[in-house]
């Protein structure tokens, strides 16, 4: 598996009890969407590697306990601590017409309501305190927050981002 065509699901953050359980982290909206997984892609030496699971259970706050098939030690376990956790594109939940997937803008065209047109989206930072759009804008990097009031609309067919940038927020990316 490529992980061009997988989306990280989330990572395995520690051992839990003594017989190969570990505590996982998802990084999802919905996690009880993937309550009946039977396997996931571990990366392992930069390769995603199938592991199928005999238990999969979400509790709170994207906090999930699992059990790999044929890990069965404290020891076999701690070696899975740290990887991140995959699953192929096309087990994505189908989104309404309003909705997108981050991933999904990566190429598109981002347009301000007053400057026009910034640039393309090159990648998508999703970090725990703020998600960012990654323009490339006369050269250089500009990051743009992904929230409600600056991202106004994703027309999916058209490939384009509409925003309504705060000021003076691409002069700061523009300075020398």
């Amino acid at each position: 598996m490529n992980k061009d065509n997988c989306f990280q699901l989330g990572y395995i953050a520690k051992v839990h009890g003594l017989h190969g359980e570990v505590g996982i982290v998802l990084d999802v909206d919905y996690p009880e969407d993937y309550e009946d997984l039977k396997h996931v892609f571990v990366e392992q030496k930069s390769r995603l590697v199938p592991f199928f699971l005999e238990h999969f259970v979400v509790s709170h706050s994207n906090k999930v306990l699992a059990k790999f098939e044929d890990y069965d030690t404290v020891e076999d376990a701690t070696k899975l601590v740290g990887s991140a956790l995959y699953l192929p594109l096309s087990e994505l939940e189908p989104l309404q017409e309003d909705q997108y997937y981050y991933h999904e803008l990566i190429g598109f065209e981002v347009i301000d309501e007053s400057l026009g047109k910034i640039g393309e989206v090159k990648v998508i930072y999703d970090l725990e305190t703020q998600d960012l759009l990654g323009v490339e804008h006369q050269g250089k990097e500009v990051l743009i927050p992904i929230q409600d009031q600056i991202v106004l609309k994703v027309d999916k067919a058209e490939k384009k981002v509409y925003c309504l940038l705060p000021a003076g927020l691409l002069d700061i990316y523009l300075e020398d």
